[in-house]
């Protein structure tokens, strides 16, 4: 019988090291992508078209290729290696690729041919009131969303590749997105009328793009798939019994995000394209550190519930906690702090993007960072009931966190707008806040279910997270004084390449003054490191 290929990770820290490094070139580029936008399409009326055509499937894309499906079939999958032969390992595979494949086709043809219904539905002041943004947003529709096949096709191959500890390829693919997309920008946009729409073609060859990119690292591991459509398969119909609730308790936020887009076409033009550069700029720390460290938890804690073992469980738990804390915390902080310095670098061109389009951004930017910390937690606090295959508690969780963001969306957004035209801050203000009550509904279950028993040593912990955060605001203060990065007046005057310059260095001062004291008060590597149950090891097979 053919062997199960053999992992060559070593443990949690260089797992979700590896993950880290990948996303963050992705997530370096990704900046520079939304730099170019800025310089090709700014905050205008059809940078809101394309930004709402681009964001209708990638909310689906992160239902079905990064949430929902990847929290269902993970654990799955994790069992079948537990516990059955690499045979059946091999269909579920082929019956899952089949069937969530003819499924998303059959969705994306609807959505295509449905178009101007689903552009009504997010964009509902623009059916009424604006005509031509409206039928712009339809027609881009129809381009963007089959990235949505591609994409989640993508996530399935990634969520295989993750299951037998092969990080770094999913983690790089992304990367191809950024290069795409700033290629359509650069090289593309320049032969259309308008150049919205010249990155909506770019969306859809970057879709397709990633897939074939994963294909053949699927095949060296001897898992490549043989798509086979059966709804009646019992591992297809246990992945899709728990993709249903898996829908609301992951994509909580993102759906959120998208209530958000649909209620900012009602707010001034240029509010959807503010509300995209700050959530940018804030799920830069979220996609390169927490989603890097759930994506290596899963598995790890799929297969520690397979084999019974609760205490490893709960320290896999207590370690990323720890890790997320450590990351959230001063990114938040920093964030608030420095948010319109940084969006005047990155963005900031006066032809295309105003100094109005700064401080707008700024201010959703700091509601954003606020809820910074929640939006992580959740991301290693749910797969804690997923790797379980615990759907429910998570489900309901996920929708009194949806109903409080629609209900802080009325009383946040009203009174921001009348009185001071600022509407989308309190968007962005509303999610945070429900993030936060999701995070702590999912800790609070955590631990009335028995799952989670923090360990004795978070006293500790706080204190020095606390003594180096307050030494790394500090640091930027004195070096924000000396270099007039905080003085708006002069720094939207300075050359790119100067701005730049003092921002990186800055950001330096700030990370070096807090690393080297979590360091000088006892956190080392040996912290960092995954606990030694945790740590993988496929090879004793």
């Amino acid at each position: 019988m053919q062997q199960e290929p053999k992992s060559k990770d070593s443990g949690l820290l260089r797992s979700s090291g590896v993950v880290s490094f990948f996303t963050m070139l992705s997530r370096v580029m990704g900046l520079a992508r939304d730099v170019v936008f800025a310089r090709v399409i700014g905050a205008d009326a059809f940078a809101d078209v394309f930004f709402v055509a681009f964001k209708i499937p990638n909310f689906f894309r992160r239902l079905f290729a990064e949430g929902a499906f990847a929290q269902a079939f993970v654990p799955i999958l994790g069992e079948y290696r537990e516990k059955g032969s690499q045979a059946a390992v091999k269909e579920l595979i082929n019956r899952v690729t089949g069937t969530l494949g003819i499924t998303l086709l059959g969705l994306t043809l609807v959505i295509v041919v449905a178009s101007p219904v689903m552009a009504a539905i997010f964009a509902p002041k623009w059916f009424f009131d604006q005509p031509d943004k409206f039928a712009a947003t339809a027609d881009m529709l129809r381009i963007t969303f089959p990235y949505l096949l591609f994409i989640s096709m993508t996530g399935l191959a990634g969520a295989i590749l993750n299951s037998y500890d092969r990080f770094a390829v999913p983690a790089f693919t992304p990367l191809l997105l950024n290069v795409t997309l700033i290629a359509a920008a650069l090289v593309a946009a320049p032969l259309f009328d308008q150049p919205a729409f010249a990155l909506a073609w770019g969306v859809f060859v970057a879709g397709a793009v990633q897939l074939m990119f994963q294909l053949p690292f699927l095949q060296r591991i001897h898992m490549l798939p043989r798509p086979e459509v059966n709804w009646q398969d019992k591992g297809v119909r246990k992945v899709l019994a728990l993709m249903g609730p898996a829908i609301f308790g992951v994509s909580v936020s993102q759906i959120n995000l998208l209530l958000d887009t649909m209620l900012a076409t009602f707010l001034p033009t240029g509010s959807v394209s503010w509300l995209y550069y700050s959530d940018r700029l804030a799920e830069l720390p979220l996609g390169v550190f927490a989603v890097a460290i759930a994506t290596v938890i899963l598995p790890n804690l799929s297969r520690h519930h397979a084999a019974d073992s609760q205490q490893a469980y709960s320290e896999t738990l207590d370690w990323a906690l720890k890790m997320v804390l450590v990351i959230a915390v001063p990114a938040a902080v920093a964030l608030t702090l420095l948010a319109e310095p940084i969006l005047v670098t990155l963005f900031y061109y006066g032809d295309v993007m105003t100094a109005r389009d700064m401080s707008m951004a700024t201010l959703s930017l700091r509601a954003y960072a606020v809820g910074l910390l929640a939006f992580m937690l959740i991301k290693v606090l749910a797969p804690g009931f997923f790797a379980r295959q615990d759907m429910r508690t998570p489900v309901r969780i996920g929708v009194i966190a949806m109903l409080s963001n629609m209900v802080l969306n009325l009383l946040f957004v009203v009174p921001l707008h009348y009185y001071w035209q600022i509407g989308h801050v309190g968007l962005a203000a509303a999610t945070s806040v429900s993030a936060f009550l999701n995070a702590g509904l999912l800790f609070i279950y955590l631990r009335k279910k028995g799952i989670y028993a923090p360990s004795g040593q978070w006293l500790t912990f706080a204190g020095r997270l606390i003594v180096s955060i307050v030494t790394m605001v500090a640091v930027l203060l004195v070096v924000a004084e000396w270099l007039e990065v905080l003085n708006q007046s002069i720094w939207q005057q300075l050359p790119w390449w100067q701005r730049s310059g003092n921002i990186v260095g800055l950001c330096a001062a700030g990370f070096v003054a807090y690393a080297g004291c979590l360091m000088a008060t006892g956190f080392g590597i040996a912290d960092m490191r995954g606990p030694a149950k945790a740590i993988t090891d496929n090879d004793a097979e």
